[in-house]
């Protein structure tokens, strides 16, 4: 009996764990690791280089696409008398989150993939863009999502895409405008705290033993948040879908309650930035 509890003491020495959680995990020091300086405020050069455009245009088709495959989704389950015949609100959730995967996985390498103003005002706040860049991956965003719009309504028809919302995001019935700016508040602040988190290369380096795939986790929080929110505010946490689905709608509704959609999702997105700076990038790392 005492050889056997000998062999299982030499045993746990020779095969340690191999997956340490916990603070084990924050001091491993076999990884290298160099923190990558923050980006320039303002960086003009990229205006002369070619990179920096093929960036803006990745970002503009990118939101085409997504709000293409979004709202004609929406509008495919609003026509229809009952949601039985149609995805229902679960498949809305999907198409947002399953089209954020997709694209942020085809675009990660050109642009980063950010697809939402949110997004991009997050990581410029964490500095890991310029305000150069930051401003023009914005107005791409947004003239991708007014066109994505403008093709859903050219399908749909004027009539029929006015009759069934345009898509575009408003306060419920039932639930206030400081409900509708708390969820976006959240829903943006979940959406981008996962970027970070997927994007990070301390993390990636301390933590390697774990494959990532950063637009899944991505892509995932997407269709969770809108799980949620969908009833409340029909899930906007992106500034350029609602307003491309606002302009080409252009009635009341997708006015009345629009300040929601910009100021919830760049509330979100700074917090994100702040507890990621704050807390996250606290965590330390050994580097060689």
């Amino acid at each position: 009996m005492e050889g056997k509890e000998e062999d299982v003491r030499l045993g746990a020495n020779k095969f340690s764990e191999r997956q340490p959680i916990g603070t084990a995990a924050q001091s491993q020091d076999d990884k290298d690791y160099t923190e990558p300086p923050p980006a320039s405020l303002f960086e003009p050069s990229e205006l002369t280089s070619w990179s920096f455009y093929r960036a803006g245009i990745a970002e503009f088709v990118a939101t085409f696409l997504f709000l293409y495959i979004s709202v004609l989704t929406v509008m495919g389950v609003l026509k229809e008398p009952t949601k039985c015949k149609t995805v229902g609100i679960q498949g809305i959730a999907w198409a947002f989150g399953g089209m954020i995967f997709a694209l942020v996985y085809c675009t990660a390498g050109i642009s980063g993939g950010h697809i939402n103003p949110a997004v991009t005002f997050g990581l410029f706040l964490a500095r890991k863009l310029s305000l150069t860049r930051a401003v023009f991956y914005m107005v791409m965003q947004c003239l991708g999502a007014i066109c994505g719009a403008g093709v859903v309504k050219g399908f749909m028809g004027k009539n029929r895409y006015g009759t069934l919302g345009g898509g575009a995001n408003a306060v419920k019935d039932g639930y206030t405008k400081g409900d509708g700016l708390g969820a976006e508040i959240v829903g943006t602040f979940v959406l981008v705290y996962t970027v970070f988190s997927a994007t990070d290369a301390k993390r990636s380096a301390r933590d390697s033993h774990v494959p990532i795939l950063a637009p899944l986790p991505i892509g995932f929080a997407v269709f969770l948040v809108h799980l949620a929110t969908i009833p409340i505010t029909g899930t906007g946490i992106n500034p350029a879908r609602s307003l491309g689905a606002a302009i080409i709608f252009n009635k009341d509704k997708g006015w009345d309650d629009h300040w929601i959609f910009w100021l919830g999702p760049f509330i979100g997105a700074a917090l994100a930035a702040l507890y990621h700076q704050v807390v996250i990038r606290a965590i330390p790392f050994k580097s060689k």
